[in-house]
């Protein structure tokens, strides 16, 4: 639970960046909230890999949904991380794992129509794991990727305008 101090600064912050951060948003999917059984402090996001969903946590019991594809059975994980880095038009480096499974992947896919990370990408902890697009939007609701989460690419673009670098990032079953 956030200190009543605290609660007090965020709420003067975000009142005098609204029109900055309302202008990041003009072009995002006019996304709508949903009532929602997920707890979280807002700007929270809780990944349920059963349901293929992640939530963007917006207020007690209300969360923006999107879809996603998540890690084949073999690569999911489950626990909780952060957001530690926002990339846009973001380079795609196979993992040293991808390349011994699969010595003839390039060393890198830059930014464009056939880089596996889309548009955006949202690096989770200290690892390798990130929420990003994809160059493969019919991979979404599927069990696809090597413990990524796929997100179409407008969706992880709004996204990525709403999320904040040090946000908690919870990976359930």
């Amino acid at each position: 639970m956030m200190r009543p101090d605290r609660f007090a600064l965020v709420v003067l912050l975000s009142a005098l960046f609204a029109g900055p951060a309302n202008a990041a948003l003009e072009g995002a999917d006019d996304r709508p909230e949903a009532s929602v059984s997920i707890e979280g402090e807002p700007g929270t996001i809780v990944i349920k890999t059963s349901e293929r969903k992640l939530y963007l946590v917006t207020a007690p019991g209300r969360a923006m949904i999107y879809d996603i594809a998540v890690g084949k059975p073999s690569e999911q994980w489950f626990g909780k991380s952060w957001v530690s880095k926002k990339r846009r038009a973001p380079t795609w480096v196979p993992t040293p794992s991808m390349r011994e499974k699969n010595p003839s992947l390039p060393q890198s896919i830059g930014p464009g129509p056939k880089n596996p990370l889309g548009e955006r990408a949202i690096n989770l902890g200290w690892g390798a794991y990130r929420i990003h697009g994809t160059n493969a939007p019919r991979s979404i609701g599927s069990a696809a990727s090597a413990g990524c989460f796929r997100m179409r690419n407008a969706d992880v673009k709004d996204l990525f305008e709403r999320v904040h670098v040090g946000a908690e990032v919870r990976v359930l079953r």
